[in-house]
């Protein structure tokens, strides 16, 4: 069955009296959703695709039994504004608050007493203490490095402040290699610079670019001093990213269309776009506006590209990607006391408590249900569930002494082979900008020049800049709380 439609959406004409502008989003990622919204807010008839049954790209939940498993384990830190207005958008701010202050826990196991070792980055509690020295307390008396390695630390920091992310030499440059220069030890990257940065870049030091590095530790820790405290869902992920946010969407007059893909765009001779939609074999729905934001990975968008949208489009496939592997752990008892905690001396990264969220604790059944998230995780991404619970459920054991004797009443896996672009240095060069060479059309997600690793900050603040750039073509202006935070 094929059928046709002259635009997306329906909305009322513009005050002139003239056919309201309309625009297609391909993806309902973050990245499409904020842009879908963002169109949508400022007047535009818009239809959102996404290939999926849900909303929410790569943070999403799903239902294993009687509980709602989140794929991943995502945070976002105070300095995340445009995350944290799209949350306020959609009505969810309070569902994924925000610590007081920073407070992570780090436990090491690597000690030779064999016991694992309790540390802390936190700030201080006192409000005024300016930057860096709302952290120096915390460092000063950190147990995992030595008196002269929080010394060469402070040192570091204070040269990385003094870094422009955006300079391109950056870019080219890794972080590894100019931690190694400003006198990092091994032990400094591994219990500090790395235990913030895998967690970020989704890469170890060594893999990353400069620039984006400086980027991260300069907004999150050396700028204001509330800018790191760390924020996450006290709920499933699909009730932000997908509930609320379809909710949200259908509001502001957004036509949403699930488990449908687009299979070609083409600019007519009248300067409006022909988008092809597929919703399965045989059937099929050409869609006509006058914008196109592409808010999929960049392999998909350079599948979809038109000749012409952007000079090198070969440059997308240059960007790399990286994985993402969480495990899944439940325990019939309560190991962990803390919300969260960061681990050293093990192959295990961080550890949350997932039971309020996941539904567990309301069962009444006791136990405690823990979620192992690993970044950069192209060891570990491909072994066998049997192997991996093999090498994990021990680390756990090590860090967390109550978790001996304790019955693990599941185990599994979920894995992001592709979960974020690779922040390898010189890959800012390949992020294209929102604009593309071809008028109307507009590129959003989280691997597009938006100056951020691959976060969901990322993301919501490529969908603010495709939807501005498209606003500013139409002619319509573009006031948000969403552009204010961005």
């Amino acid at each position: 069955m094929t059928a046709t439609t002259t635009g997306p959406g329906r909305g009322p004409q513009d005050g002139d009296g003239a056919a309201p502008s309309r625009a297609v989003v391909v993806g309902g990622g973050l990245a499409g959703i904020t842009a879908a919204l963002e169109l949508a807010d400022a007047g535009v008839r818009v239809t959102l695709l996404e290939g999926r049954p849900r909303l929410g790209g790569l943070a999403f939940s799903f239902r294993r039994g009687d509980l709602t498993i989140d794929n991943g384990q995502h945070v976002y830190l105070r300095c995340c504004t445009a995350y944290s207005s799209f949350l306020d958008r959609l009505g969810a701010l309070h569902l994924a608050p925000l610590q007081d202050r920073l407070d992570v826990p780090v436990l090491d196991v690597g000690h030779p007493s064999g016991k694992p070792r309790l540390g802390r980055l936190r700030r201080a509690a006192l409000p005024w203490l300016p930057v860096p020295l709302h952290l120096a307390a915390s460092l000063a008396t950190y147990p995992h490095l030595s008196l002269a390695e929080r010394a060469a630390v402070g040192r570091a920091a204070l040269a990385l402040r003094g870094l422009d992310p955006q300079d391109p030499a950056l870019d080219g440059t890794d972080f590894g290699g100019w931690l190694r220069r400003k006198g990092q030890s091994a032990r400094a990257v591994e219990a500090l610079w790395d235990l913030i940065g895998v967690a970020t870049l989704n890469a170890t030091a060594g893999e990353s670019s400069l620039g984006l590095a400086a980027m991260v530790f300069k907004t999150a820790l050396l700028t204001d001093p509330g800018a790191a405290d760390i924020g996450w869902a006290h709920v499933p992920l699909g009730e932000l990213h997908d509930t609320r946010a379809r909710a949200a969407l259908d509001k502001a007059g957004v036509r949403t269309l699930l488990r449908t893909r687009a299979t070609g765009i083409a600019r007519t001779a009248d300067g409006t776009w022909q988008i092809g939609a597929e919703t399965g074999p045989g059937t099929a729905e050409q869609l006509t506006a006058d914008a196109v934001v592409l808010a999929v990975p960049q392999r998909e968008t350079h599948a979809l590209l038109p000749d012409g949208a952007l000079d090198e489009p070969g440059r997308l496939l240059d960007i790399g990607t990286a994985p993402i592997l969480n495990l899944h752990v439940v325990y019939d008892r309560k190991v962990l006391r803390q919300p969260f905690f960061a681990a050293l001396g093990s192959p295990v990264q961080w550890v949350f408590d997932r039971t309020e969220s996941s539904g567990l604790a309301a069962r009444g059944e006791g136990g405690q249900y823990l979620a192992v998230s690993q970044s950069a995780a192209q060891d570990d991404i491909e072994r066998p569930v049997a192997e991996l619970r093999a090498r994990y459920l021990p680390e756990l054991e090590r860090l967390l002494p109550a978790a001996r004797g304790a019955g693990v009443r599941d185990f599994f896996v979920t894995r992001e082979r592709t979960a974020t672009f690779a922040p390898t240095p010189g890959v800012g060069r390949h992020r294209p900008a929102a604009r593309t060479n071809t008028p109307g059309l507009y590129l959003a997600g989280a691997w597009t020049a938006t100056g951020w690793p691959a976060t969901m900050e990322g993301a919501v603040r490529s969908g603010v800049h495709a939807a501005g750039a498209a606003l500013s073509e139409l002619g319509r202006p573009h006031v948000s709380p969403l552009r204010e935070a961005v």
